[in-house]
């Protein structure tokens, strides 16, 4: 509200609202399917019951049986499904309930989909999307809990996404459903009821966010921090924590693994000397040993201060009891630690 007295009232500000992650993908989800009739959704309860995880709510009863398949229980055969129908020119969105189970699927992921348009010499498109929770959630223990980031991020021909935020979730998702390659979308299942504010643009239909390109989500002088997925909120957290301590934390929202915007990240390792990389997943071969790597290869190695640290799930598979399962994942304090470890403070 304008205060009393002022010369003149400000600009109203553009209206923002505050949407989950849910709604924002099933916003997504419905605008597509009405924008292209190309589109479809298959996968295990998408339709009658609305989504294991409320994703697709209305829109079997708004689009019907053809536009919103349920499956059966085999994600080989409606992975299956969505590549060859992508090969013959629809644009599928398959659904998993989680990407744990994908590994049922990973021929079709890898050998069907990621590899066809690169050994048909690009005259065969597979615009598919594979989607659905990834990582940890709370209480379902190893074999629901692993995050695959760094397993499809591996394979060249994917594109891989992973959104922290409602604007993430919904221009990632729309932006992966209009891409003519097939793109692996890695969403966190403890978002999807968390809210975000959303802009008036976030909420137009055409508001799509290119893939391959990080956010600076809070702007630092001291040292970078780079994450995706839900460990961003946990960067964030532990940026305002050390802002009462006079250490400003640049936070950088991944968004995209593959390709991996490293220009950004080099950009604010150039600027703050300092580099820390959060992730939930384990640190063999994990994303965040990726950065680490290219930014020791590259130009950004010349002004680090001090060795880059990685913070990480631990290295063990998913413990199912709530404390040990809190001390598997990173925490705050473990990234408010790492930070202090690399600032020598």
């Amino acid at each position: 509200l304008p205060r009393v007295g002022s010369v003149s009232p400000p600009s109203p500000p553009a209206a923002v609202s505050q949407v989950t992650v849910r709604d924002a993908l099933n916003q997504a989800l419905d605008e597509e399917l009405e924008r292209d009739e190309r589109v479809f959704l298959l996968g295990e309860e998408v339709a009658q019951y609305d989504g294991a995880y409320k994703i697709s709510r209305g829109l079997w009863k708004k689009y019907g049986d053809k536009r919103v398949i349920d499956t059966p229980i085999s994600e080989m055969g409606f992975a299956g499904i969505a590549v060859g129908a992508a090969m013959a020119g629809l644009r599928p969105v398959c659904e998993f309930m989680t990407f744990n189970f994908s590994m049922q699927a990973i021929d079709q992921v890898i050998n069907s989909a990621a590899k066809t348009c690169y050994m048909s010499a690009g005259s065969i498109a597979v615009p598919v999307v594979f989607r659905g929770p990834n990582g940890a959630a709370a209480g379902v223990a190893a074999q629901h809990s692993q995050c695959f980031a760094a397993w499809y991020g591996h394979c060249p021909g994917l594109k891989v996404v992973s959104p922290w935020s409602s604007e993430d979730a919904k221009g990632l998702l729309k932006a992966s459903i209009r891409d003519d390659n097939p793109v692996v979308m890695l969403e966190s299942e403890l978002l999807y009821s968390v809210p975000f504010e959303m802009s008036e643009q976030a909420q137009s239909k055409e508001f799509v966010i290119p893939i391959g390109k990080a956010k600076i989500e809070r702007q630092g002088t001291h040292v970078t921090l780079v994450s995706h997925s839900r460990p961003v909120g946990h960067c964030m957290e532990a940026a305002a924590v050390l802002s009462k301590e006079g250490v400003e934390c640049e936070v950088i929202n991944l968004r995209t693994i593959r390709p991996m915007d490293m220009e950004t990240v080099e950009a604010s390792v150039a600027k703050t000397n300092h580099l820390v990389t959060v992730e939930g997943g384990w640190p063999q071969f994990g994303v965040g040993s990726e950065i680490c790597a290219r930014i020791m290869e590259g130009p950004a190695f010349n002004y680090l201060d001090a060795p880059a640290v990685r913070v990480t799930g631990a290295d063990v598979p998913m413990p199912y009891a709530k404390i040990l399962e809190d001390n598997c994942i990173p925490q705050v304090k473990d990234i408010v630690f790492a930070v202090k470890k690399t600032l020598n403070i």
